[in-house]
């Protein structure tokens, strides 16, 4: 039986455009996507990782009301320094829970000859409509994206995160399908996702994948803590330690990263 359609919301807009609400951008990003890139994180996810280093991103429809014009001429100044694989990326909180924003702004930019990348964990993802329709317009004016895996392990995802996987793991099956260029990054911390069974799962799984031009290993760090304490929020990896450089390299080997030059050429 097919899907009912997805109820549509209403989209918040000023002067005709689509409003985006920002929670912050950086000029000179050097690990958002290749080269060097404008990043504009924007307000609101679902999930609730529990090694999330920025939650104060979570809450939706708060943060720097923008359009998709006002954002690109806070970008455009920045251009010269892009070179070749440099451009614009939009990050998060998760930026498919602004999609409509997304497909303006990279519009805007495609138009202008702009590299576009999104950063995403996924969570958003159907193919239910008017929805997926909508993602399939904003693959049309992105040129790649950086796609996190939380966890292989769906019902350790769901510890983790707070939701399932199978349909993050849909998505990258679709980007897949259409031959969309990925990154595809994994969190490492001890204890939750630093388990051989699980990266060796996972990179398999990878490997089943046409379109992954580059994987990354992130190692699990501790700078965020400061936002729980001074936001009033329990801190759910209290006590545990980024993971070893050993450990690191053992995940790196399990997930073939070297197998993956595609980000190179």
């Amino acid at each position: 039986m097919a899907k009912s359609p997805l109820r549509e919301r209403k989209v918040p807009k000023r002067d005709g455009e689509v409003l985006g609400f920002v929670h912050s951008t950086e000029s000179f990003g050097a690990v958002d996507g290749p080269g060097i890139r404008f990043v504009a994180f924007m307000q609101g996810c679902n999930m609730r990782c529990q090694f999330c280093h920025n939650p104060d991103t979570w809450k939706k429809n708060v943060g720097t009301e923008m359009t998709s014009s006002e954002l690109l001429e806070k970008a455009l100044p920045f251009r010269q320094f892009w070179g070749e694989k440099g451009g614009v990326t939009l990050s998060g909180g998760e930026i498919l829970l602004q999609i409509e924003f997304a497909i303006e702004f990279f519009t805007k930019c495609k138009k202008l000859g702009i590299n576009t990348c999104l950063d995403t964990c996924g969570q958003p993802f159907t193919r239910r409509q008017p929805w997926f329709d909508k993602f399939q317009r904003l693959m049309d004016v992105t040129d790649i994206l950086l796609v996190d895996i939380k966890h292989i392990n769906s019902d350790e995802h769901r510890k983790l995160t707070g939701y399932r996987n199978e349909n993050i793991l849909d998505l990258c099956q679709y980007l897949s399908d259409i031959d969309k260029p990925v990154w595809i990054r994994h969190v490492l911390i001890p204890e939750r996702t630093d388990f051989d069974n699980y990266l060796t799962e996972l990179g398999a799984y990878i490997k089943t994948l046409k379109n992954v031009k580059k994987v990354e290993v992130l190692p699990y760090h501790t700078m965020g803590v400061h936002k729980y304490h001074e936001m009033g929020i329990k801190y759910k990896l209290e006590g545990i330690e980024p993971p070893t450089s050993e450990r690191v390299a053992n995940a790196e080997k399990l997930l073939h990263v070297e197998d993956y030059k595609g980000y190179l050429a």
